[in-house]
């Protein structure tokens, strides 16, 4: 189980994704400044990478990025990967990616599809996330990743098979619930 460390990171991930986010392709500019709603933490088996699907919200949007914390740059990292460095205050520089375009992120993201990876919370060390659920299927999964979040309904009852839904706070304050990732 990753260990969270209650400290600083400057810049802030909130400061990271403002300069990052404007130039993704599913982003909305526009919305005014960015706030944290929501999300979970994996577990990289290995322990060498910090795994957060974060959600954070404007005025209108509600927005899913993974992003791998990581030690060292990522070799052979795509173009935009990088989300941005940061100085944290116990581990260092630690280099941001987009999880979408980590291999780490991804895997894991495959596993908890499959039901063998088990949601964090994300201010807790060794702390489940009971409200994360996932409908789990088997075989290989290629991860899809809903980066705009669209609420789904209470009433709808189990995630479809291969869902994993996450709640958040949408940009009106209103506790939500949204399907994260789904296998493709």
């Amino acid at each position: 189980m990753a260990t969270i460390h209650h400290t600083t990171i400057e810049p802030g991930k909130l400061e990271l994704l403002a300069a990052w986010l404007p130039g993704q392709s599913w982003f909305r500019p526009g919305g005014g400044q960015l706030v944290r709603a929501g999300g979970f933490r994996l577990d990289d088996p290995a322990g060498e990478v910090g795994i957060e699907l974060l959600v954070v919200t404007d005025d209108r949007d509600a927005y899913l990025v993974p992003m791998a914390y990581r030690g060292t740059p990522l070799a052979g990292a795509p173009e935009g990967a990088l989300i941005g460095t940061a100085e944290h205050g116990v581990l260092g520089t630690r280099w941001f990616y987009d999880g979408a375009q980590d291999p780490v992120v991804r895997a894991e993201l495959a596993r908890l599809l499959r039901g063998e990876a088990v949601p964090q919370q994300q201010s807790e060390s060794d702390a489940v996330d009971t409200r994360v659920t996932v409908t789990p299927v088997a075989g290989e999964v290629e991860p899809v990743l809903r980066r705009v979040l669209a609420p789904v309904e209470e009433s709808a009852g189990a995630p479809a098979p291969g869902e994993a839904v996450g709640p958040y706070t949408a940009p009106d304050g209103s506790a939500r619930r949204a399907v994260f990732v789904a296998a493709g």
